[in-house]
């Protein structure tokens, strides 16, 4: 360390991606600082894919009990199923507070010290934290800002945080509500419109654009539809955008048409749940004393190494990760942003590889996908002049699946037809998160179809799935 600083490194926000970055700084041998002003773990940790997570687990449980007839496919009767929804909100905050506590008992048994205040930039190559209304300079070699996110809430909606509400309040799951809205058929959408319908809640999902599912493989959107939303007790409105939402006793919905933007329906309804995506948490980081904008959305600006730019420089000694740089707002992306920071403040400079990066979508059953989806993919070979070509195989003929009574589920793989590299694989099906994970590996090795069709995989499992999709892909002439 030099003896200029205070410390070598000093990280703005103790989420996943602050956590992470922490961690390898101190195996590079850098004394760093975390400075949290809410609850070490993040969005992730406290509102986000932890408690989602443990919702989901319990919930699909009871789903998975109170279906008889898959159950009498395998022989098994049982009784009728209760459940107590303070329990599995109790089991939600338990593992929540768990985590939260091994991340910050990891962090001092290594010797980062942990800040509880809020942390901006005071100047270069200085933090200044505010604990308890006092304020104290911090000089650091470096300053890794890791703000996160915050849900976003459209012009017109109304949060009251009890009938009207974001995933934020959603995950203590204080209520079942008979009939919910949510706003928006992302993967927060899907998830919670997966545990109400388990516990009873009736579901109606309001989706702006043309089609449910606008960010997922068409595909992969077209099979969640059938299996996901139409058998359960759960309607849907497209193209169709919630134009104002007042809370109370029932919550009022009016939802307009989203091109002519007139209203064509109002729907009274007992609760609203607003998943319409989240935005960058960057205000009041102090970013204006290094004459960093951020863009019209918010976000910070920053080159493939992640440093802050200014005026499309970089500012020295200045970084950046996770959600509040718009690249991929998933846990594990600032993760993989924050080592690959280190990395290169340490000398070896790296770049994250945003291809090979997976993400899910917890339902039952799952959905894992990495790489391109098709229309990406065609949009890609037309601007580089190659063709695009698919294979897809089927859970239905998978032995484990079959074994399971669980053969709903699909596994696409989209690759280049003249070199075979592969491109994207869109996973709907039992496990499908795990799943998704070797082709996320053979992606960052930009490896061939041709080439892994030899793999040998374990029989009778479900990775035989991708097994049989790769030898269709593969061209052994």
């Amino acid at each position: 360390m030099s003896p200029e600083f205070d410390y070598d490194l000093v990280i703005i926000g103790a989420g996943v991606g602050g956590h992470g970055a922490a961690l390898h700084a101190v195996e590079c041998g850098l004394k760093t600082a975390i400075i949290e002003a809410a609850d070490m773990g993040g969005t992730c940790v406290n509102r986000g894919c932890i408690p989602s997570k443990a919702l989901l687990a319990a919930s699909g449980r009871v789903r998975e009990f109170n279906d008889a007839a898959h159950l009498q496919s395998m022989g098994i009767q049982i009784g009728g199923v209760s459940f107590d929804r303070a329990g599995i909100a109790d089991h939600a905050q338990n593992l929540v507070s768990k985590i939260r506590e091994d991340m910050s008992k990891s962090l001092k048994r290594l010797g980062v010290d942990l800040i509880q205040g809020w942390g901006k930039i005071a100047a270069s190559q200085k933090v200044s934290v505010t604990v308890s209304g006092e304020e104290k300079t911090l000089s650091a070699r470096d300053i890794l800002l890791a703000p996160g996110s915050v849900p976003f809430v459209p012009p017109g909606i109304e949060i009251d945080g009890k009938t009207v509400f974001t995933s934020d309040d959603a995950i203590k799951l204080e209520s079942l509500p008979p009939w919910v809205a949510i706003i928006g058929s992302g993967y927060i959408g899907l998830e919670f419109a997966d545990v109400y319908t388990a516990l009873g809640c009736e579901i109606t999902m309001i989706e702006a654009l043309d089609q449910l599912m606008p960010t997922f493989d068409p595909d992969i959107a077209k099979l969640a539809q059938r299996i996901l939303i139409n058998p359960r007790d759960l309607e849907t409105r497209v193209g169709q955008l919630a134009k104002k939402v007042t809370p109370g006793s029932p919550v009022v919905v009016e939802l307009a048409d989203t091109k002519t933007k007139e209203v064509v329906e109002v729907l009274e309804v007992d609760a609203c749940l607003v998943a319409t995506g989240r935005i960058p948490a960057t205000k009041d980081l102090g970013l204006d004393s290094v004459a960093v904008e951020t863009d019209r959305r918010g976000f910070i600006p920053v080159d493939d190494y992640l440093a802050v730019l200014s005026g499309g420089e970089p500012v020295p000694n200045l970084w950046a990760i996770g959600d509040a740089t718009g690249k991929m707002m998933l846990a594990h992306a600032a993760s993989a942003q924050g080592v690959a920071v280190v990395e290169t403040i340490a000398g070896r400079p790296r770049k994250v590889d945003y291809r090979s990066i997976p993400a899910a979508a917890f339902t039952h059953p799952e959905i894992g996908f990495v790489g391109l989806t098709e229309p990406q993919a065609k949009e890609l070979a037309k601007a580089e002049g190659f063709e695009v070509a698919t294979a897809r195989t089927y859970f239905k003929g998978n032995s484990k699946a079959l074994a399971e009574a669980e053969t709903d589920g699909l596994a696409k793989v989209i690759y280049r037809k003249d070199t075979g590299e592969l491109l994207g694989v869109h996973i709907i099906g039992l496990h499908a998160s795990d799943l998704v994970q070797e082709a996320a590996n053979a992606i960052g090795d930009r490896q061939s179809v041709n080439d892994l069709a030899f793999n040998v995989h374990t029989h009778p499992t479900l990775s035989e799935v991708l097994d049989e999709a790769f030898k269709r892909a593969a061209s052994f002439v």
